[in-house]
């Protein structure tokens, strides 16, 4: 069996994780002079905190999606793992509380070992049951994990409502953590979650380049039938893979609770498990499986908070709305830089025929619409929006116009 093929290398990093450096700069430069606060400037302590938390929580994920891609399979349940598993901590704490505290604070050393260790176990039970879901009844990894998507956030909703009618006899969606070891977590939660997210890079990096599962992950995202007939035991691997993906979701989750000092299955942890796959894919991992590396998630998951933070620091108003849109051309641009090299060399084409002819004006009104709205709520673009975003849509009609004339010369 061939190993995978090796990435084009720059100096130290692949070419693509070099092109990622620079874009992260980019954003980190544009959003400095571009922000009228100049808050990475004025504030830059700040700044650093929020995004060394949300990077590393993104990251924990990450990586975890990571192993699952590069194995050929796809997790979409690692927000609900999240809310699953920090529900979980938080209900097996409170059978260690007082009868009437119901803020947590008398949990001690054993309540909050057996809440943290039955929070990493929910994540093991998550990741087997993906796993025989998709060896042993045939689903596809996409069905299997979109069925825990649903399945395990109202789960965590029904033991919460359960549990606490039980102990307080009052039903309750959501509980206040104030355990003091909880409390200590969230003061020093920046340095803490960026310390594990570095040791949990590491390790996954010793997985994946200097031991033989690492090499079988490889394989089995590469070509699983060849590597079942080269005696690598395919399901045994898999199972490493999605309970790997599980367990580090749940390990965000115990610290989003901590920083949240809530348990709330309701929201906590949504649209985590799409963010952390854009992390991945944008890091160069791909999505047909037996391609990727650590460095690039970790470098993915950077890019990515650092555009959702410029989002919020440049729209002052409803950014969040704008978030989603973004992330997804973001994911959209990278698998097709990703995928755009094996098109040339396969004599393939962006924009064939009437589709890619019809495909180009529908992209640069998009373009367009977009720039529009978004420049709206940016001060420096204020008064200017119908101007700018029609210099965007016309830029793209003809950047993707020469994409296209340039590919009917290369076949032609």
């Amino acid at each position: 069996m061939k190993p995978p093929a090796p990435q084009a290398r720059g100096w130290l990093l692949p070419r693509h994780e070099l092109a990622l450096l620079a874009a992260i700069v980019v954003v980190f430069v544009g959003t400095g002079f571009l922000d009228p606060n100049g808050t990475y400037f004025n504030a830059w302590a700040e700044s650093r905190d929020i995004i060394l938390r949300n990077t590393a929580l993104l990251g924990i994920i990450a990586l975890g999606a990571s192993v699952v891609i590069i194995s050929g399979g796809i997790d979409l349940s690692a927000g609900s793992m999240v809310a699953m598993s920090g529900t979980t901590c938080a209900l097996i704490m409170l059978l260690f509380a007082e009868g009437d505290d119901r803020r947590l604070v008398t949990v001690g050393s054993l309540g909050i070992a057996a809440g943290v260790g039955g929070a990493l176990l929910s994540g093991l039970l998550v990741g087997t049951l993906h796993t025989w879901l998709i060896t042993s009844i045939r689903l596809p990894p996409f069905v299997a994990t979109l069925a825990t998507l649903v399945g395990l956030r109202s789960f965590a909703r029904a033991m919460c409502v359960f549990v606490t009618r039980e102990r307080w006899g009052s039903e309750s969606q959501q509980i206040q953590v104030n355990t003091p070891a909880f409390v200590w977590l969230k003061e020093h939660n920046v340095v803490i979650s960026a310390v594990v997210f570095l040791a949990l890079a590491l390790l996954t990096w010793l997985i994946l380049s200097r031991t033989v599962l690492g090499r079988h992950l490889y394989a089995l995202g590469g070509n699983e039938q060849a590597a079942r007939l080269s005696g690598i035991r395919t399901e045994n691997v898999k199972w490493f893979a999605y309970c790997f993906g599980s367990l580090t979701a749940a390990l965000a989750g115990i610290f989003l609770m901590a920083d949240s000092s809530v348990a709330q299955p309701n929201a906590a942890g949504r649209n985590y498990e799409l963010n952390a796959i854009a992390a991945a894919v944008v890091g160069g991992c791909s999505l047909q499986g037996g391609v990727g590396t650590v460095s690039g998630t970790v470098l993915g998951a950077l890019f990515l908070r650092l555009v959702i933070d410029a989002v919020s620091k440049l729209i002052k108003a409803s950014a969040d709305i704008y978030e989603g849109m973004i992330v997804g051309i973001i994911v959209a641009l990278a698998v097709t830089l990703t995928q755009f090299g094996q098109l040339v060399q396969a004599g393939g084409r962006l924009f064939p025929g009437l589709r890619g002819l019809a495909a180009i004006p529908t992209i640069a009104v998009f373009a367009g619409l977009l720039s529009m709205m978004g420049s709206a709520n940016v001060e420096a673009l204020r008064g200017r929006t119908v101007p700018f975003g029609s210099a965007v849509g016309l830029a793209v009609l003809l950047l993707l116009s020469a994409v296209r004339w340039l590919e009917g010369r290369r076949t032609a």
